[in-house]
């Protein structure tokens, strides 16, 4: 019976170019991670930076099925470094599962380690509580709840919108459980906020300017649920627009704006520009047409698939094709009922797709996809697609960026094994190392 490790130590020679901390860190988010209680924060109350919770679960249990890890949270993320792959140092997001082959734990000197199998595989760093997590905003709430940090503090989430209005089983995404998310922190008596006011962001965002000496954080990101009417009294992008121009003329190029919307028509995507957003993220979630029909049910029915697209291809002439960077959900191809039933296939329609934008000058991103448990994709699948598709998108992914002459996007840090900081997937771990003048120095 393979082990495990007999999985990954082939693909690791079956792809020989592809970076092995890709391969683990792969096949960590799509399968998630144990922690030992050893390796479990103090919360807010600590020296290590818990698990924001910043948009959607990313955990294989519900908050209750998760034991100690639902009271003491584990790490925001992990940085591995060294062990029998001598892996340079690669930051992973911490997506928890009890039952993972992979577990955190102490060594018996007192270090933390990753061990796979009952064998250590990688000495485990954990992120340091920054100082302004240690300080609160006016009304008491904590900068994490309102403006948690992640990618080792590169990047500021602002989820200003912690509900989808695309809402119930005909219309929600079948791979996303932001509206669970919200539901099982407010039963379980944790701050959630909503709506976040303008002003508790601004006030997040001071104390994050003013503790952040070393100018670790590069960018933000507006994102949320998304609109289809209103919220407090505007559309989409007035409502998130609004966030961004707020901090533009409070922090002027202090940040990379960055936001994560709906493919919205071309004067609503200019409006987000003149705003003062400089990247904009319309998702395409799956390129396949029918798995986009059948995954996103709410944004088939809103939008269309072939009008969402030509509305992607609209945005580069607002922000340039360089700065259009849509992502798509790696791993629900496979996903079945409906998923293609071999990695070939989903190799080849996602090649499509990444062929498609990356021909007309955009770079679109992924995330790898967590099966989260109350979500109907997740359900049905609790293991995920098959490692080798993670291993060959990231082939696929980097062939086709060359061919068309592109690099890596920006307000992502840097690329290259052992530099990048980008941890919901291993696209910027696999990408050649350059110098970005908005890239955080590979942390210490």
């Amino acid at each position: 019976m393979q082990t495990r490790t007999d999985l990954i130590e082939d693909l690791m020679a079956r792809f020989p170019h592809i970076p092995r901390e890709a391969v683990i860190k792969e096949d960590l988010l799509r399968g998630g991670v144990a922690f030992d209680d050893s390796a479990l924060t103090d919360n807010e109350n600590g020296e290590v930076k818990p698990k924001s919770y910043f948009i959607f679960s990313f955990d294989h249990r519900t908050l209750p099925e998760l034991g100690s890890a639902a009271l003491r949270r584990p790490p925001e993320e992990i940085v591995l470094t060294g062990g029998p792959y001598d892996l340079r140092r690669t930051v992973v997001s911490v997506r928890v599962n009890p039952d993972s082959p992979y577990r955190v734990t102490d060594g018996g000197d007192g270090m933390l380690r990753l061990f796979l199998d009952g064998r250590p595989i990688g000495d485990v760093g954990l992120p340091p509580m920054p100082e302004y997590y240690r300080h609160t905003l006016s009304n008491g709430k904590s900068v994490m709840e309102v403006a948690p940090t992640i990618q080792w503090g590169y990047l500021i989430y602002l989820t200003v919108f912690r509900v989808c209005q695309y809402f119930g089983a005909k219309e929600e995404c079948q791979y996303c459980d932001i509206n669970h998310n919200w539901r099982q922190h407010k039963a379980a008596g944790r701050p959630y906020t909503g709506v976040k006011p303008v002003d508790e962001v601004l006030e997040a965002m001071e104390i994050i300017n003013r503790y952040d000496t070393s100018g670790a954080s590069r960018a933000y990101t507006l994102t949320g649920g998304s609109v289809t009417s209103k919220v407090d009294g505007l559309a989409e992008a007035d409502f998130y627009g609004r966030y961004a121009k707020a901090i533009e003329e409070r922090f002027p190029g202090r940040w990379i704006g960055k936001v994560v919307a709906q493919a919205l028509p071309r004067a609503d995507v200019q409006r987000f520009h003149d705003y003062g957003i400089r990247i904009y993220h319309p998702n395409y979630e799956v390129w396949d047409k029918r798995l986009f029909e059948l995954y996103c049910p709410g944004k088939e029915r809103y939008v269309g698939r072939e009008e969402w697209h030509r509305r992607i291809l609209d945005s580069a002439e607002v922000f340039g094709p360089r700065n259009v960077i849509p992502n798509f959900v790696a791993g629900v191809e496979m996903a079945e009922p409906f998923g293609f039933r071999t990695v070939d296939e989903a190799i080849a329609s996602t090649g499509e797709g990444l062929e498609y934008f990356m021909s007309r000058g955009i770079t679109p991103r992924f995330t790898t996809w967590c099966p989260e448990p109350t979500t109907p994709l997740g359900r049905t699948n609790p293991h995920g697609a098959p490692l080798e598709y993670h291993i060959r998108l990231l082939e696929i992914y980097r062939a086709t960026m060359e061919r068309h002459g592109l690099s890596s996007p920006p307000g992502y840090g840097p690329p290259g094994p052992g530099n990048a900081v980008f941890s919901v997937s291993s696209f910027m771990d696999t990408l050649p190392a350059r110098t970005d003048p908005a890239a955080v120095p590979t942390p210490s």
